[in-house]
């Protein structure tokens, strides 16, 4: 069928369902001034769920002071509450605001996210947003995971026919450049309790920013709030007076709890402003923060990351004019005083058995924990309750990440330098031995390392850069500068009119970096691309792809063994200059 004819057909059959649903019923005058009891429907909503299968460990693995998440706690939660709310008459609707995959564990990631797809089945996830990590592997890779079907390179690793997901993915503002049409359903509809909720999925309209360009060839993202209007508009026009959007964008607290929204801030506060009254509810995500909040008359939720809390969202809807009356949130963390969930005992087990010893292997030895905290480079202000803030400058295992990529690459690309994305960097080096799960934990990207040629006047740009888009790169040891404290920080689409790099101070090797001279220098596929707002690394030329990140970071890990943690000397300030 052709795509005229899909779009044709889904049209009248939304009419035929709004007039099947929505027939009105002639009543008579004392039945007209009765008012009918709201209809209760409850969401479950997640986010930011990162193929989580298996408990979080460290931090990661706790919420609210307690040890929380695992993908058969929380699926035994959600069913009980589902349960739970039948029996009090309630209908249940499972939603997720984006990323359920993508920088993941190595039990998901090696099966390419098979497993996570296949859990969300099992927790009963109807729909989804999807996010910028759904993206990580391009649109062709989220088309099967909701269709299904083996991976083209991979096959079915594990040995079974992979199904695809059983809930909708929703992509409202992800369009194909080919057609201007949504790259997938953009939103979707269930009657619950005789009653229609309309859903509305999108990503953050910055998703090209932080995801390789590989990863959104073909695919154009438009702005949050005017398309969740738009199909607001939509949904009212079917008759749908009750409208969520599942959004992978959100915002932060200052200090408050799971279920507080102190010091809120973020961009879903101006988008959230800009919706149309008619939406209802926002369930987002994107920041790993949790937050129950009200703005401009919308309820707006988040529940952290990780599969540690689910947020239970009860709506009371007039069956009349089936708008929302009412609607409320609560975070609930998801503890592990549960018994899990059975089926999901399972799907984690046989995967476990086809990864095999590989997450075991160990691959180097640290001589002390490496971790990838940010030490404070300078002091650029206060906040409003007065606190010093930062700009976050080295970090131990950045900097061990950046002296692999070079290595990787100096012999064989002539590479003189490497910089690594900080966000790049997902979880610490425990002392001791470190096995291949370990190593993947911290880059599970699978970016390919870009080295290309730029010049000196590039570099400082690069580097000017840094402190336009609030991220400061991991240089390798052969990279050191100087940061003028007092300097000022370029406008955004100015990137090098700044003044925050010394000029001269750049060296490579002990040697100062000049304007007109060219640099052999390495970055991973995501920076090339102008991945995290680096714009002038696209200038780049005579670019050459080398191997997986992953892999150069293993290799120098056995190479090198037993690592230590490396000083933290490449970027100094100009106090620090003064100081001697």
């Amino acid at each position: 069928m052709s795509v005229t004819g899909m779009r044709r057909r889904a049209v009248v059959g939304l009419a035929a369902l709004a007039a099947t649903a929505f027939t009105a019923v002639a009543v008579t005058p004392d039945q007209a001034e009765a008012r009918p009891k709201p209809v209760d429907v409850q969401l479950l909503a997640i986010n930011d769920f990162h193929g989580n299968l298996e408990p979080p460990s460290g931090s990661s693995g706790t919420i609210d002071g307690q040890p929380a998440g695992g993908a058969e706690y929380l699926a035994s939660h959600l069913k009980s509450m589902r349960a739970e709310a039948k029996k009090q008459g309630k209908g249940t609707v499972t939603v997720a605001a984006g990323d359920l995959i993508g920088a993941s564990p190595l039990l998901s990631a090696a099966f390419h996210d098979e497993p996570t797809i296949e859990e969300m089945n099992l927790a009963g996830l109807e729909f989804a947003s999807v996010g910028n990590h759904e993206f990580d592997e391009g649109a062709a890779e989220l088309l099967r995971m909701q269709r299904g079907g083996c991976h083209p390179v991979d096959g079915c690793a594990d040995g079974t026919p992979f199904g695809g997901a059983k809930f909708k993915y929703l992509s409202a503002n992800a369009f194909k450049t080919s057609t201007g049409l949504p790259l997938m359903q953009p939103f979707g509809i269930k009657i619950v309790k005789g009653v229609p909720i309309g859903f509305i999925g999108m990503t953050l309209e910055g998703t090209p920013n932080i995801v390789s360009q590989q990863g959104v060839a073909g695919l154009r993202f438009s702005d949050e709030a005017d398309t969740a209007n738009k199909y607001a508009k939509i949904l009212r026009l079917l008759g749908v007076k009750s409208i969520v959007v599942l959004l992978h964008e959100g915002g932060v607290q200052n200090g408050g709890g799971i279920n507080d929204c102190t010091g809120f801030s973020g961009p879903i506060v101006d988008i959230a402003n800009r919706m149309d009254p008619s939406i209802d509810v926002i369930v987002s995500g994107h920041t790993h923060a949790a937050y129950n909040c009200n703005i401009n008359g919308k309820l707006v939720t988040s529940a952290s990351s990780f599969g540690r809390l689910v947020t239970q969202i009860d709506l009371k809807i007039d069956p009349r004019t089936r708008d929302v009356v009412s609607a409320s949130a609560n975070n609930v963390v998801v503890t592990r005083d549960v018994a899990p969930d059975k089926p999901s005992t399972d799907l984690i087990n046989r995967y476990k058995t086809a990864l095999g010893p590989v997450a075991d292997r160990v691959v180097g030895e640290t001589t002390a924990a490496i971790t990838k905290t940010q030490e404070n480079l300078y002091q650029t202000g206060v906040d409003v309750n007065g606190k010093p803030t930062y700009q976050t400058g080295e970090s131990p295992l950045g900097n061990v990440i950046a002296d692999a990529q070079l290595a990787a690459t100096d012999t064989e690309q002539n590479a003189v330098a490497a910089f690594m994305n900080p966000g790049g960097v997902r979880a610490d080096l425990d002392a001791g031995p470190v096995t291949y799960a370990e190593a993947f934990t911290v880059q599970p990207f699978a970016n390919n390392l870009v080295t290309l040629d730029l010049t000196g006047a590039q570099l400082y740009c690069m580097l000017e850069q840094q402190f336009t888009v609030a991220r400061v790169l991991y240089a390798s040891s052969t990279v050191n500068y100087v940061v003028d404290v007092d300097g000022t920080t370029a406008p955004a689409g100015t990137p090098c009119a700044g003044t925050r790099v010394v000029r001269g101070s750049l060296t490579i090797n002990g040697t100062p970096v000049t304007d007109t001279a060219t640099y052999r220098v390495t970055v991973n596929n995501f920076l090339a691309g102008g991945g995290d707002g680096f714009s002038v690394l696209t200038g780049g030329t005579n670019a050459v792809t080398g191997q997986i990140d992953l892999d150069a970071f293993t290799a120098y890990l056995t190479e090198k063994s037993p690592v230590s943690p490396p000083a933290l000397d490449r970027i100094r300030t100009t106090t620090e200059v003064a100081a001697g």
